[in-house]
């Protein structure tokens, strides 16, 4: 199976008050984690761009308030646990 991918990468500097603010409402696309699929490993915390992925008690969730769906993080995935979806209605 093979996967298409387009990226839209953030631009600028990060810094920590970019996290206080929803800065993902211009996604067009969203990435959705299958957890039955996750493995764990990390790689795609380790490569967001703007530490959207969080670890929590139970593995790792995608905070979406400051996504930009760039879609690395699926492409990162080894186990194809996360797809990028479009966004509906915005």
């Amino acid at each position: 199976m093979e996967r298409e991918f387009n990226y839209i990468v953030p631009v600028g500097p990060v810094w920590n008050g970019l996290y206080s603010i929803n800065t993902g409402a211009w996604r067009t696309k969203r990435p959705v984690m299958d957890n039955d699929l996750c493995a764990g490993c990390g790689l795609c915390f380790l490569y967001c761009p703007v530490f959207s992925i969080e670890k929590d008690g139970s593995g790792l969730v995608i905070n979406l308030s400051h996504c930009k769906g760039c879609g690395i993080c699926a492409h990162q995935c080894s186990k194809q646990a996360i797809t990028m979806r479009e966004e509906g209605g915005k």
